[in-house]
């Protein structure tokens, strides 16, 4: 039997192999190393999340699989920030404030003490909080909409924003 105008087996499996490599997994956030990310952050005047982790760190494991893959919590990621991930233990360099410096010399200066700790920047690279510890994805959606929808911007306080926040949905 002779093929006819089929393309040839590596160009169909060249073509599926790209379209897995170039599509996203649903609930994927899409990190960024520290650089490139604050880069990003300074172009599109978003403001930055720094998932600050360990390899062995068990909670940080925990926020990934139960946190961060929510599609709800990447999809409110992906339109309203740049997010990175530092590795506190790593010495990849990186910069911040004009200074060169490691990922883990960067993590101790920004007051990070535990894993995970996630850290909010401005656009401009100015620290705006930590958020430390492993933090349910009902909540951490809160805190994301708190700085992402221009709360903490405006002054309002966290306190302020929570009872405003159930004060709009009926409790169950």
């Amino acid at each position: 039997m002779k093929r006819s105008s089929h393309l040839p087996r590596f160009a169909v499996a060249a073509a599926a192999l790209l379209l897995l490599v170039a599509a996203r997994p649903a609930g994927a956030v899409q990190w960024k190393h520290w650089n490139e990310g604050m880069e990003a952050a300074r172009r599109s005047g978003k403001p930055v999340l720094v998932d600050v982790y360990t390899d062995w760190c068990g909670w940080c494991k925990r926020m990934d699989a139960d946190v961060y893959a929510r599609r709800d919590v990447s999809e409110y990621l992906d339109g309203h920030f740049v997010t990175i991930r530092l590795n506190a233990e790593s010495s990849e360099p990186v910069s911040w404030q004009g200074q060169a410096r490691t990922a883990r010399t960067l993590s101790n200066t920004l007051g990070v003490s535990g894993y995970p700790t996630t850290v909010f920047f401005g656009s401009d690279a100015v620290k705006l909080a930590n958020a430390p510890g492993y933090i349910p994805a009902e909540r951490f959606l809160l805190l994301l909409r708190y700085i992402g929808d221009g709360h903490l911007a405006k002054g309002e306080s966290f306190d302020d924003f929570m009872k405003q926040s159930k004060g709009d949905k009926p409790n169950p």
